[in-house]
């Protein structure tokens, strides 16, 4: 007999979205010579991490800690707040699916941009929200379009990225801080700073993490290096994050993960370093894309989105002939923005390949 789906998951498509590069790996019956599209840290993680991490592994007949209590207060510390103000959750995809569980009944209007971060997209269709967005604008997501939105639909919650994906673009702390402040006090502003790391100074602002309309949501995934431990964190205020508690995986975190994010945010070095290593590959990359007649726009992330000069079409044609040369990029999938590709901070290999790819790819796009 079928499974009796619920008439709201019954109306939806079985959807991923994002393809990830071992599918296409599968698929293509070869690997990649450059992974650079899935905004990794191809950098690694702290040494310090990884050794704790293999040290846990022996202990890993042990159920983790359920109230993630040591990397809680790390984080805490690190972020000049108190345990209450923390979440640590799976990953940002995690945690935006839990808030839009808190938060949200099928049928209410839920406010992003057009073109953002698809799984939070997902999220929301899978509670059955309506989801409600506005264009960017100048390749930046507009906060003040998203502002007006949320008032005009009645709106409790709006997402933002800043930095952004997939632009690569930010707002200074002073526009974000009066978003915030244009925040009706019924709705709440999750506020992904996924990239925050690689920003330069005055990006993110100091927010009060007792403001019952914003939640900051950060991960170990980027500038950590640790994308493949499904670590993230939320700060906000305590009677929000309590809450997690009515839903929440409370064994979701494993030891060994807890381990190497505890590690990670012990070695703020190690993140100094990458830094870096990052700015140099962004460098390195728009100097690849001017050479070769493209538009790097600025970037404060680990990724450099490239506008191809041309439609959407275009794009994808530079894509997919980049990826049948082994080199993995991805693309935004929403016009105007589909006029671009994006491509990650790999190591100087990995940009030595692209460097040698792109002229061809661009060539047989060109073709149609």
């Amino acid at each position: 007999m079928p499974a009796r789906f619920t008439a709201l998951v019954d109306s939806l498509p079985a959807t991923v979205p994002f393809v990830g590069p071992e599918t296409q790996e599968r698929a293509r019956g070869s690997a990649f010579r450059a992974r650079i599209g899935a905004n990794e840290n191809a950098f690694g993680p702290s040494p310090a991490a990884v050794a704790a991490m293999q040290a846990e592994a022996a202990e890993a007949w042990k159920y983790c800690d359920p109230e993630n209590h040591d990397l809680k207060h790390a984080i805490a510390a690190a972020h000049g707040v108190a345990p209450e103000n923390v979440y640590v959750g799976e990953g940002i995809d995690g945690i935006l699916g839990l808030v839009v569980r808190l938060l949200i009944a099928p049928g209410m209007p839920v406010v992003s941009s057009l073109g953002a971060y698809p799984t939070f997209n997902f999220h929301v269709a899978g509670f059955g929200g309506r989801l409600v967005t506005v264009p960017y604008r100048d390749d930046r997501e507009d906060p003040q379009a998203l502002i007006d939105a949320v008032r005009r639909e009645h709106a409790t919650l709006v997402y933002i990225a800043n930095p952004d994906n997939p632009m690569g673009t930010w707002w200074p702390a002073a526009d974000i801080r009066r978003m915030v402040d244009g925040v009706p006090d019924d709705a709440l502003l999750l506020l992904d700073e996924a990239y925050a790391e690689f920003a330069p100074d005055g990006v993110s602002p100091a927010l009060d993490p007792a403001d019952p309309r914003v939640l900051r949501l950060r991960t170990f995934s980027k500038a950590h290096g640790l994308a493949g431990i499904r670590v993230g964190y939320a700060i906000g205020a305590p009677a929000l994050i309590s809450s997690f508690d009515k839903i929440r995986n409370h064994f979701g975190i494993s030891r060994i993960s807890q381990a190497g994010a505890l590690a990670a945010i012990r070695d703020p070095g190690h993140v100094a370093r990458v830094r870096d290593e990052v700015e140099a590959a962004r460098a390195r990359i728009g100097g690849i894309a001017r050479a070769n007649g493209l538009v790097p726009l600025p970037s404060a992330t680990n990724f450099v989105t490239v506008d191809c000069g041309r439609d959407g079409a275009f794009a994808r044609r530079v894509l997919q002939a980049l990826v049948g040369r082994d080199v993995f990029v991805r693309m935004p999938g929403v016009a105007p923005l589909d006029r671009c590709i994006r491509i990650g901070c790999g190591r100087p290999v990995e940009l030595d390949i692209l460097e040698q790819e792109l002229p061809a790819a661009l060539e047989i796009a060109a073709r149609g």
